[in-house]
């Protein structure tokens, strides 16, 4: 099984961060973080790669669920995204699979919150 949910594009690289953002709204998430991996990579160890933008989508209600179900699950929010151009310049948007990455913390009480946090993710992919 994949960690991830992923679908190509036939967006430009910035009308798909936008589209995507747009598509979590509509579900429910709101960008909290935007981790432009190209120009990190190129000012710290001046490496190129091809576009990538890691959005932290994140959905108030559920994140307040999770934290007060397991108090250190912080370390696996926000809901991450990834929009990316790859080799051959197609775009590529994916995004966690949350039941995967809920796994590792072994709490039954987010089992049901990862099946709905699962479903809106499916949804706002396939939407794009």
């Amino acid at each position: 099984m994949s960690y991830y949910i992923s679908k190509k594009v036939n967006y430009s690289y910035l009308e798909a961060i936008e589209k995507t953002k747009a598509s979590l709204k509509e579900q429910g998430f709101g960008i909290v973080t935007e981790i432009d991996m190209q120009a990190v990579l190129k000012t710290k160890i001046d490496k190129d790669i091809s576009p990538y933008i890691i959005l932290g989508a994140c959905n108030p209600n559920y994140a307040y669920h999770a934290v007060q179900t397991e108090e250190n699950i912080g370390l696996m929010l926000p809901c991450n995204v990834v929009v990316r151009q790859d080799n051959d310049g197609k775009i590529d948007v994916s995004v966690i699979d949350p039941l995967e990455a809920m796994k590792p913390v072994g709490n039954e009480g987010l089992e049901e919150m990862a099946f709905e946090v699962k479903d809106k993710l499916e949804k706002a992919i396939k939407n794009l």
